[in-house]
């Protein structure tokens, strides 16, 4: 978030949402949610609001995304995503073919962590699979960043081609041979530094375009 804010000049809300297995689904969803709710009541306009996350965070972009549509709620300018975990039914095959390549995670792991958050819930329904189930018709732009080695590389690659079928902006940015969250390495990695630096300004075309729009509409 650090870096975001320096390469773009935004101002960061980080929320501390509450976790399973205290909290489980959809506990999380419902406190961004009420988060995204409470930055539009206090007069800030959805076309300067993106979201960001990574891992858990980022699959919670889109579903917050997903739940603040079927509310009725304006959506953000755009959503960047990190490594995303955006399927609790775990059917992607990199879940197998990336198992042992996967520096950060095995199989066995997500699905052992992974099942805390539906604590027991069907996880086929789009708040908990939105890379096989969800209907992403009239998101704002999507940016995904990923690694080739990740077993939850299917993850962003399906919703991506759900998000294209219906007309989405995506942008899937999938670089080779670094690990899960390679953005959070940014100094140390050339990777995590390029990476950041499509990212910002991704955000920042996002951002201006959507308040000028607003601002022409006036």
């Amino acid at each position: 978030m650090g870096h975001l804010v320096s390469k773009t000049g935004s101002r960061a809300y980080s929320l501390d949402y509450r976790f399973a297995p205290e909290h489980p689904f959809p506990a999380a969803i419902e406190a961004a949610l009420s988060a995204y709710r409470t930055l539009l009541d206090s007069g800030i306009d959805p076309s300067a609001i993106a979201f960001a996350g990574d891992l858990a965070g980022g699959g919670l972009t889109v579903t917050t995304c997903l739940a603040a549509r079927d509310a009725g709620l304006p959506l953000p300018a755009a959503i960047v995503a990190f490594s995303p975990g955006l399927d609790a039914t775990r059917t992607g095959e990199s879940m197998g073919t990336k198992e042992g390549i996967d520096p950060i995670f095995t199989r066995k792991a997500v699905e052992h962590t992974g099942a805390m958050y539906p604590a027991g819930a069907d996880p086929h329904q789009p708040l908990l699979g939105p890379a096989v189930l969800a209907d992403p018709t009239g998101f704002p732009p999507l940016l995904m960043q990923v690694g080739t080695n990740e077993i939850l590389l299917d993850d962003s690659t399906r919703l991506a081609a759900r998000g294209r079928a219906v007309g989405v902006d995506v942008i899937l940015d999938i670089t080779a041979d670094v690990p899960h969250v390679f953005q959070s390495f940014a100094g140390v990695l050339d990777e995590a530094d390029e990476a950041l630096d499509r990212a910002a300004p991704f955000l920042s075309r996002r951002i201006r375009a959507g308040c000028a729009a607003h601002t022409s509409a006036k």
